[in-house]
C-alpha cells in the first residue's frame, strides 16, 4: 500500500540538533510514527522538554546530550550509540549555526565577522556531518534501507538579496552559505561513495517563519511565489520521504523547499 511505502515503523534513526526548531518537530513525529529516535543536541534542557513532549510514546526516544562542534565529543556519542542499538536506519543532520545563532563575529556586517565564528561554523555546519558520516557508516550498512539526509539551505546555492535585510538587525553570514554549499556537495560526494548501500540526500529550505520581524517576513513572502515563508513542517514532508522506502531509488538529490523563491 502507498502509505507502507512512508512508513518509518521500526527504524532506528538519529537526530543531530534535536533541541532546535526542526529537530523538536522531526522527532516528535517519528516517534509518534513508530520511529525509535535518538535525539542529539548540546542543549540539555531542551532534550528533556523534547523527552517530557514525546512521553505518551515511552521508550521511543533517548535523549543524547552532545557538542557537536568537537572532535572528541562526536567520538563519544557514537561510541554511546554503539552501546544502545547495533543498527541505524536513518541519519538527520540538523544540528548547525544559523543565521540568528548567537555567536561573537557572526551575524554582522562582513568587515566584522570573525574567522574564529566561521571556523567555528564550518565544524559543526560541515566537519560534524563528515565527521559522524564516517562513524556511524557501520552501524548504518547493519540497518533497512538506510538513509542519511542532510539539512541544507537554499543560501548554499544562491547569494542573498541584502535588499530583505535592508534596516534590520539581521544578516546571512558568509560561513553560513560556504557550510551550507560544502553540506550539499558533500551530500552527492557521500552518495556515490556509500552506495549502492547507503542513500544519502539533502533537503535545502528557504526561509523559515521563526519570530522575524514583520517587516522581513512581508518583503519574504512578497518575493515567494507561494506568498509565505516556510514552517518546520514544510520541511519535515520531505525529510520522511527520504528517509523511507518511498525514496528508496532516491540518492545525491536536492530538495529544494523554498516556495520557488529559487524558481525564479
Amino acid at each position: 500500500m502507498m502509505a507502507d511505502m512512508f512508513s518509518v515503523v521500526g527504524k532506528g534513526i538519529l537526530v543531530t540538533g534535536a533541541a532546535g526548531f526542526l529537530g523538536r518537530k522531526l522527532c516528535t513525529h517519528l516517534t509518534s510514527a513508530g520511529a525509535t529516535v535518538f535525539a542529539v543536541d548540546i542543549d540539555e534542557g531542551g532534550l528533556s522538554e523534547l523527552e517530557i513532549a514525546t512521553v505518551s510514546h515511552p521508550g521511543m526516544l533517548t535523549p543524547l546530550a552532545a557538542d557537536l562542534g568537537e572532535e572528541s565529543a562526536r567520538v563519544g556519542l557514537v561510541d554511546q550509540l554503539s552501546s544502545l542499538t547495533v543498527s541505524l536506519d536513518g541519519v538527520v543532520f540538523a544540528a548547525a549555526f544559523v543565521g540568528t545563532s548567537n555567536i561573537e563575529g557572526w551575524a554582522v556586517d562582513f568587515a566584522h565577522q570573525s574567522v574564529k565564528a566561521w571556523r567555528d561554523a564550518l565544524e559543526l555546519n560541515l566537519t560534524a556531518p563528515f565527521h559522524l558520516s564516517q562513524l556511524l557508516t557501520s552501524l548504518l550498512w547493519k540497518g533497512v534501507g538506510p538513509s542519511i539526509v542532510n539539512v541544507g539551505s537554499i543560501y548554499g546555492s544562491v547569494g542573498p538579496d541584502w535588499a530583505l535585510y535592508e534596516g534590520l538587525t539581521m544578516s546571512q553570514p558568509a560561513g553560513y552559505a560556504a557550510s551550507k554549499g560544502g553540506l550539499l556537495q558533500l551530500s552527492r560526494w557521500l552518495s556515490s561513495t556509500l552506495a549502492p548501500a547507503i542513500r544519502v540526500n539533502c533537503v535545502s529550505p528557504g526561509g523559515l517563519e521563526r519570530g522575524q520581524p514583520q517587516e522581513f517576513i512581508e518583503r519574504y513572502s512578497k518575493k515567494t511565489p507561494l506568498g509565505r515563508m516556510g514552517t518546520e513542517m514544510d520541511v519535515l514532508g520531505a525529510v520522511v520521504y527520504l528517509l523511507s522506502a518511498a525514496s528508496a531509488y532516491v540518492t545525491g538529490q536536492e530538495i529544494v523547499i523554498d516556495g520557488g523563491l529559487t524558481a525564479l
